[in-house]
């Protein structure tokens, strides 16, 4: 797994790569858009393919599995600070470092989840622009 530094780093260059789909998006530029929602499709297949390695499923229909994800992404993180919250007086070395390992991956998990929701926005503006396109295409061939 990477360090979360770098990690930080990835999801702030994503962060930017949204920003300019989303500044493609608004100048009607089809031909990037249709290029990036490809890479997007490759990204999100290189994501899913962690999540198999991982055994993490996710089979239900886009509303319950957003509905559930936010549960289960705000339950683990209460628990995380739960956990952090009762640990905060213990002074053993080893427990302490255990206590950080984990937080170090909760936080890597969680940077993780948000690089796919940040490709999944993408990709669903990159398609919301395109129909837009071709809606308004066949509007003025039919007008």
């Amino acid at each position: 797994m990477k360090p979360l530094s770098e990690q930080l780093i990835e999801l702030s260059a994503r962060a930017k790569k949204t920003e300019e789909l989303v500044s493609t998006a608004q100048a009607k530029n089809q031909a990037a858009l249709q290029s990036q929602r490809e890479e997007l499709k490759s990204s999100i297949s290189a994501f899913k393919a962690r999540a198999a390695a991982q055994k993490e499923e996710v089979t239900q229909e886009a509303q319950s599995w957003w509905d559930e994800t936010r549960t289960a992404v705000n339950d683990r993180f209460a628990k995380v600070r739960a956990k952090a919250e009762d640990h905060h007086a213990e002074r053993d070395l080893k427990r302490a470092q255990r206590r950080a390992d984990d937080a170090e991956l909760d936080a890597a998990y969680a940077i993780d989840f948000a690089l796919d929701v940040l490709d999944q926005a993408e990709y669903a503006i990159a398609d919301a622009v395109i129909a837009r396109a071709e809606a308004d295409e066949l509007a003025r061939q039919q007008g």
